[in-house]
């Protein structure tokens, strides 16, 4: 196993978020967001917002907007990002196009990835014929020794191709601070594309990418990631850099126990603001999704929870969303306000609601 990631301070930590601004601020991010902060902000570290906008079709600067919005609603605020610069930016990553393109090139320079022209009738073909035999369907390699001229010559006629990773046939193994020891067979995982062009990497690239340059020592995502981690890994090792420790955080479930949806009264945050929801009572709610202090306090202020919180007492099992228990939450926290501060409060929506006029 590659060991840890070594920082210039021994002994920092530095965490990030990177939504996508493909959607406003839901409560899965969220929850991704303030375990982040939690730990940073326990370990005397640094929290990095990381605005991953490659796909420029479902980006929007709207949604940008809308996450940092509501991330400094529920109070929680970050060292560094689009708007708080460091040492390690651009921290938007259709600004680190030069940065991608250089390892892209690396990769291919090395033999460690190549350009496949591979037609997606091909592909399809391809994986019908694994599944029919009872194979997990996986790229063949057609395209991995094509002679250069040939690949030049392509490139050349502009046939359209993609980039690929030569997967190494090993075994990828890490221990996950939450999950525990994990292992995983690459040799399944096929020669992943990482890139549509030079122009264009896609996500498991940049992620390994901009880990690794934002000096990043602790990934911390929700579990859906977690097929997505030996990939990043693999990228790293060929690469030569170090990895970053990882933690990857229950699933959210409905009361039924099945995937967390709309249907479940799971909304965007702005959603919640917008009925009357207190931030207070959002992060409250939204600690308890995953993790427990090991006691019976159910009532935890942002600080409170800054001084309890540890990976260790997050959890393995899906975190059930119960909207009963956010309601209950608001109004424990409505009924904590002055009269002064809850007419303040309430002003914004008596206003929207046509009851009384702004001065």
């Amino acid at each position: 196993m590659e060991e840890e990631f070594k920082l210039e301070k021994p002994g920092e930590v530095r965490v990030r978020i990177a939504p996508a601004p493909t959607g406003r601020l839901h409560i899965g991010t969220a929850r991704t967001a303030l375990f982040n902060y939690l730990f940073a902000k326990k370990n005397q570290g640094s929290f990095i917002l990381r605005i991953e906008d490659t796909d420029p079709k479902r980006s929007k600067s709207e949604f940008e907007k809308n996450i940092m919005e509501n991330l400094r609603w529920l109070g929680i605020e970050w060292n560094e990002g689009p708007d708080a610069e460091g040492d390690y930016g651009p921290y938007k990553q259709s600004q680190r196009r030069e940065i991608y393109v250089k390892y892209l090139k690396k990769l291919l320079a090395q033999g460690d990835a190549y350009y496949c022209f591979c037609t997606k009738e091909e592909l399809e073909v391809e994986r019908e014929y694994q599944l029919s035999i009872g194979q997990p369907p996986k790229y063949s390699g057609k395209c991995v020794n094509l002679p250069k001229e040939v690949v030049k010559k392509h490139l050349a006629e502009g046939k359209p191709s993609v980039i690929r990773f030569k997967t190494p046939l090993k075994k990828v193994e890490f221990d996950d601070s939450v999950r525990g020891h994990l292992e995983f067979d690459a040799s399944l995982i096929g020669d992943m594309v990482i890139a549509k062009n030079l122009n264009y990497p896609l996500y498991n690239f940049t992620c390994a990418i901009d880990d690794y340059e934002m000096r990043i020592s602790h990934v911390i995502r929700g579990e859906d990631h977690l097929s997505n981690t030996p990939k990043q890994i693999l990228i790293q090792r060929v690469l030569g850099f170090s990895q970053p420790k990882y933690a990857h955080l229950p699933l959210i479930l409905g009361p039924d126990r099945a995937k967390l949806s709309k249907r479940h009264g799971a909304i965007s945050i702005s959603e919640y603001k917008k009925q009357g929801f207190l931030p207070e009572a959002m992060i409250n709610f939204i600690a308890f999704l995953g993790w427990h202090p090991g006691t019976e306090r159910y009532i935890y202020s942002l600080p409170a929870l800054i001084k309890e919180f540890s990976l260790e007492r997050v959890q393995k099992s899906g975190a059930v969303f119960n909207l009963k228990r956010l309601d209950f939450l608001n109004g424990f926290y409505i009924r904590g306000k002055s009269i002064e501060k809850l007419a303040e409060l309430c002003l914004p929506y008596l206003i929207n609601a046509g009851l009384i006029e702004k001065i």
